[in-house]
């Protein structure tokens, strides 16, 4: 007897989750370059490699298209495939995560900017705990596309517990540079170190948001 042929739900489900598995898996590089993108800033900011600083504009018109193109996909998937609620979910939590991945890029090209300017200047005293800032941050990244690589709920919201870290250090250091007895001289390089710890700030924020959006598409539960 020949073997049964598979009816059209059958297809359109192995197509769909095809086309799931690349939308994640596009996430997961455009988070690599996002990746890439903020050890340059933290190479042009920590090291002053001017050369990285440049290269993080180039890098960053990379990430825009992959932003772009995964939200037409995202949108294109939801239009032709019929997904059902678990697939939908899916989806919609990656149209939420690749714009975080994009505002971190996007902050990254903006410490190369402020890398630049402040090249003019003697590296700041405070510039170690910065570092570390710099450092943490990168890594609730890194440990944030691992849970969407690995679909692990416990570690995407795992990524909130190393953002309270990363306050701290936003604290310290804004008050340190805000309380500066002998500051003399021109204050921009002050005020651009405020900018550098605000943006890194931010950068562990959208980095919380994605391991809780991970943990949303594997439990269904809102964090």
């Amino acid at each position: 007897m020949d073997a049964p042929v598979p009816g059209p739900r059958v297809i359109t489900r192995t197509s769909l989750a095809r086309q799931l598995r690349s939308l994640q898996g596009d996430v997961l590089r455009m988070g690599s370059l996002v990746e890439k993108s903020c050890w340059l800033a933290r190479k042009a900011i920590c090291d002053r490699d001017l050369a990285a600083a440049k290269e993080i504009a180039v890098q960053d018109k990379q990430i825009d298209r992959f932003y772009r193109q995964i939200e037409l996909n995202c949108v294109s998937t939801m239009a032709l495939q019929a997904p059902v609620t678990p697939d939908l979910r899916l989806i919609s939590a990656l149209m939420q995560l690749v714009r975080d991945l994009e505002r971190i890029g996007d902050y990254a090209k903006d410490l190369g900017e402020i890398a630049v300017k402040l090249f003019a200047y003697p590296p700041h005293k405070c510039m170690g705990k910065i570092q570390v800032m710099l450092d943490r941050t990168q890594a609730m990244l890194a440990m944030s596309l691992r849970a969407l690589s690995d679909l692990d709920a416990q570690a995407g919201l795992e990524v909130k517990v190393k953002d309270d870290r990363v306050d701290s250090d936003y604290l310290i250091i804004y008050n340190e540079l805000a309380n500066q007895k002998d500051l003399q001289g021109v204050v921009e390089p002050t005020m651009l170190l405020v900018l550098v710890i605000r943006h890194l700030e931010r950068m562990a924020d959208h980095a919380t948001n994605i391991g809780q959006r991970v943990a949303y598409i594997v439990t269904g539960q809102r964090y």
